[in-house]
Formats: C-alpha cells, sequence, structure tokens
C-alpha cells in the first residue's frame, strides 16, 4: 500500500455508490464495502477486490475514511448512528464523507455527533448521475469545517472533476437543492419547447441543432433534448429520486419562509409522471404529460 492510500470503509453500492468505491480502489485505496443487500457486496468485491463487512460498525472497524452513499435521512441514520452503525466503531480522527442527497438537519447532526467523537465530517452530495459517477466525472457540494474538507478533497478527486467547499455543515445539502430547483426548471421548458415544436411538426433534430448553439443551451438540451423527442426515458436520474430531492428542497424552504412555487409545481408534474409508470425512468420523462 502506497504512502497516500487509505483504508475505506464504503457504506452503499448502489448505482452511484459503487462505480464512486471502484475509482477509490483503482486509486489503490483498500476498501471493505457494506452493502445492505450482501449479495451487492460478494459481487463488488469479486470484481474489484477488497473485502466485504457485515455491518457498517464492522467495515468502520479500523478505517482512516468512512463513506456513505445510501438513500435518504433514515437510511444514513441507520448507517452512522445505528446499533450496528459506524460511528461508534470509528477511530478519533477518522475522516466521514456522506455523499447520500439528505436534509441540511440531519447533515448538521452528524457533523455534531462527529465533533464529539473527535471525528472529521462532510456532507457531500454530488451531481453529474450515474454518467458522472462511472466516468469520474462528479461534481461535490462540500459542507463541514476547512479542516474537514481539506482531509476529505484528496479522497474525493478520485472520481470527481469539480469539488467545492460551501461553507459549515450542511451547507452541501443546501447547494444540492439548490442544484435539483434549477434542474427541475430547466426541464420543464425543455419539456414544453419540445412538446410544442413536436406537435407542429418541425424536425426536432434541427431544432435542436440550432437553438443548442445561442441562450437556450443547457447541458439538458444537449444530453436529454433528442431522446425526449424519441420517447426514450430508461436511463439517468429517476423521477423517485428527483421527487425525494424536490421535497427535501420544499420542506426546507417552507422552513425558511421562501415560496418555490415552480418547484411545487414541478413535483407536482412529477407525481403524474410516477402515476403512469415512470418512477424509474430519467427525470427528462416529464415530457410525458405533454405529448402522448
Amino acid at each position: 500500500m502506497s504512502s497516500t492510500a487509505r483504508k475505506i470503509a464504503y457504506l452503499g453500492l448502489g448505482i452511484m455508490g459503487a462505480p464512486m468505491a471502484r475509482h477509490l480502489a483503482a486509486a489503490g485505496h483498500v476498501l471493505t464495502v457494506y452493502n445492505r443487500t450482501p449479495a451487492k457486496a460478494d459481487a463488488w468485491v469479486a470484481a474489484y477486490g477488497g473485502t466485504t463487512a457485515p455491518t457498517p460498525a464492522a467495515a468502520a472497524a479500523g478505517a482512516d475514511v468512512v463513506i456513505a452513499c445510501v438513500g435518504a435521512d433514515a437510511d444514513l441514520e441507520a448507517v452512522t448512528l445505528g446499533p450496528d452503525g459506524a460511528f461508534a466503531a470509528m477511530m478519533h480522527g477518522t475522516l466521514f464523507i456522506d455523499h447520500t442527497t439528505v436534509s441540511a438537519a440531519i447533515a448538521r447532526r452528524l457533523a455534531v455527533e462527529g465533533d464529539a467523537r473527535g471525528l472529521y465530517v462532510v456532507d457531500a452530495p454530488v451531481s453529474g448521475g450515474q454518467a458522472g459517477a462511472e466516468n469520474g466525472k462528479l461534481t461535490i457540494m462540500v459542507g463541514g469545517s476547512e479542516a474537514a474538507f481539506a482531509a476529505a478533497e484528496p479522497v474525493m478527486s478520485a472520481y470527481a472533476q469539480r469539488i467545492g467547499h460551501m461553507g459549515p455543515a450542511g451547507s452541501g445539502q443546501l447547494t444540492k437543492m439548490v442544484n435539483q430547483l434549477c434542474i427541475a426548471g430547466v426541464l420543464q421548458g425543455l419539456a414544453e419547447g419540445m412538446a410544442l415544436g413536436m406537435k407542429s411538426g418541425l424536425d426536432m433534430d434541427a431544432v435542436v441543432d440550432v437553438i443548442s448553439k445561442g441562450a437556450a443551451q443547457s447541458w439538458q438540451m444537449d444530453n436529454r433534448a433528442r431522446t425526449m423527442s424519441r420517447g426514450e426515458f430508461d436511463f439517468g436520474f429517476a423521477v423517485d429520486w428527483m421527487r425525494k430531492d424536490l421535497g427535501l428542497a420544499l420542506d426546507e424552504a417552507r422552513r425558511l419562509g421562501v415560496p418555490l412555487p415552480m418547484g411545487a409545481l414541478v413535483d407536482q408534474f412529477y407525481a403524474d409522471v410516477q402515476a403512469v409508470g415512470g418512477a424509474r425512468q430519467d427525470t427528462s420523462s416529464l415530457i410525458r404529460r405533454l405529448v402522448r
């Protein structure tokens, strides 16, 4: 093991966590992995090396770094503070990185709990989707102390193209909420524009070729407009996940007294997509409400 290699416990091997862990293994780190479904952990180790652990605590014992990428607040609480949670097994000075998109409240709680145990804790939600994770090109929004960020940045660089320190604990999660609201608005606008063009009989490939070189250009247009027009949605960031993320943003906005009319409306539009079987489809499936 090289002088820069770390002993890393990775908790959660879903479609984001598994490739992120793979990049860490490729960078020379020694991984112990835990997944709620043990078969996934076994398969990951068979493919990329390392060892499996039966609980988050067992994975975290002796680790230099513990990384979580799970589902929601309750899942994160379980793997950190639950009966078999990682925090109780982590040594003083261990770094904890959370890549789950969760509430700012639980991010702040984990920072307080971690500080009491002498841990370095960052909340570090990501943007870039499955493709970004697979290609090691994620954008990471980080909340936590300067010292915790300094410890986490070199580790996260294995799978990130941009890492930003956004402020104290919870700031990473708040930034992710801003990110998701901006994406939702762009996708709804793109869906409406594409729907109008399609109903008008325009050649939508030609339309996108022209308008994507002007002020309408966006990542969503470049990567989703053509698949929207073809009715292809079986990839990318799922509607279920976007509704979870928008729910976090709407909850935080209510707490702060910030009106989010567009966010609330698009959230309901995604509920319509869920109702017609689109729960696991890409977020660009918003156009299904408009073109049938």
